[in-house]
């Protein structure tokens, strides 16, 4: 046999491998990055329909809060600063006390101006709107308007006519309350609720005492929020930790107790304590009849019934949320310090009330905030001095028809709540890093 037909077929030039036989070997990495390029696609797709199915499923709640929640707050912050009553009705003459200084009577070009919006206004039937927003800045504006509206006359020198009609016309402080409210948004109902106002040149100073009465009201809603707090925490401590060592069936029932009062209308338990604490109601009648008093208490219509009305409907609130947290902590861990050496109470007290903090900050917080927005125990088991900020918001809006007031003192209210909510996770974030370390 020929030795030079066992040799291999010659290389080509550069020494490589016979041509084209490369081409799968060189195929196969584009292939594979084709391939986890669709597979990372189909990834981002499906996770693309995930996302927009969650979003389905939320958007009815997302949709509910904002029209029922959302929007109704922004548009109680809006009229909270909101007064177009003024611009709308005397264009003309805030145009021309833009530029006015404020500290002498305005030229006649103001008058004129001022008789021409009252005809117009009047006309147009702006007159009511106009006379009682002013009438909120100078007590006897609204007649002020009226009267002027119906008697000016059709021509002739507006500065005598305005002051031939009534001489106030001719006083500083009328004409500087249009200017310094010719703007449609205004602190002054925000200034109110604070007992403050701005004087005549918009400096802001303290309301004077006849008016200032806001505060009181505000230190008041606190006090008794904070009262009904804490005696509903002093009553649903014990009451919850007794509940979390019972067995569950006890623990149940005890439960099934608790939250009885949520079954039943809050006007039918307020009917309930008025037989309850009446002159010759339930306990005064026992009272009486053990020899502890010698005549009846006065236990309605005063801050005593209502602390108590309140505390009873919002125990539910201060048990449950330490119920949960309290049925979650082992016993172990003050069995452990008692067999240390350390005496009950201050095991208890060291080792398992720490342990409760979340629960009795989120109750607080619920009592709290409820407490200070209750209108309707104070006002059917309370006297005058009994009535909180939520008494005057309903007293703004239904009777004195005020929106302006009873939005900013809603506004106020609101962010009392966001300030206590803020201090909450707070507390909430430090316990969390404290049990981290």
């Amino acid at each position: 046999m020929n030795d030079a037909a066992a040799l291999p077929p010659p290389l080509p030039p550069g020494g490589g491998a016979p041509a084209g036989s490369c081409a799968p070997a060189c195929d196969a990495p584009s292939a594979a990055a084709a391939g986890q390029r669709r597979l990372k696609q189909e990834l981002h797709r499906a996770e693309l329909r995930r996302k927009a199915s969650a979003l389905a499923l939320i958007a009815p709640l997302a949709l509910f809060l904002l029209v029922v929640f959302a929007i109704p707050i922004g548009a109680l912050l809006q009229r909270a600063v909101s007064s177009p009553e003024i611009p709308d009705a005397l264009p003309q003459a805030v145009a021309v006390l833009e530029h006015w200084d404020r500290r002498s009577l305005p030229p006649d070009a103001a008058f004129t101006a001022l008789a021409a919006d009252l005809a117009a206004a009047r006309q147009g039937n702006g007159v009511g709107e106009l006379a009682r927003r002013l009438n909120n800045e100078i007590s006897g504006y609204r007649s002020l308007i009226t009267k002027t509206a119906r008697a000016l006359p059709a021509e002739g020198d507006a500065r005598a006519a305005l002051i031939a009609i009534d001489p106030r016309w001719g006083e500083l402080p009328y004409w500087q309350a249009i200017a310094k409210n010719g703007s449609r948004t205004t602190p002054f109902f925000l200034l109110a609720s604070l007992d403050l106002k701005q004087d005549n040149l918009g400096h802001i100073q303290k309301a004077p005492d006849e008016g200032a009465i806001y505060l009181d009201i505000f230190g008041r809603t606190l006090w008794i929020g904070a009262l009904t707090t804490g005696l509903a925490l002093l009553i649903a401590f014990p009451l919850a930790y007794w509940a979390s060592t019972l067995p569950a069936r006890q623990a149940n029932l005890v439960m099934i107790c608790v939250l009885i009062p949520f079954w039943t209308s809050v006007l039918v338990r307020i009917a309930a304590w008025v037989v309850l604490l009446q002159q010759s109601g339930l306990v005064n009648g026992g009272l009486l009849a053990l020899g502890v008093i010698q005549e009846p208490l006065a236990l309605l219509f005063n801050r005593t019934g209502v602390t108590i009305a309140m505390v009873h409907i919002l125990l539910p609130f201060m048990i449950l949320p330490l119920y949960s947290v309290m049925k979650a902590i082992p016993p172990t861990y003050q069995r452990a310090a008692i067999s240390l050496g350390s005496h009950p109470f201050a095991a208890f007290w060291r080792v398992y009330v720490p342990q409760t903090y979340a629960g009795i900050a989120a109750g607080v917080l619920l009592v709290f905030i409820t407490a200070i927005g209750y209108y309707i125990t104070p006002a059917l088991l309370g006297g005058p001095g009994d009535q909180m900020v939520s008494y005057y918001v309903a007293y703004f809006t239904n009777q004195a028809v005020n929106w302006g007031m009873a939005c900013a003192l809603g506004a106020l209210l609101l962010a009392a709540t966001l300030v206590l909510y803020a201090v909450y996770q707070r507390i909430v974030q430090t316990n969390a890093n404290a049990n981290i370390r």
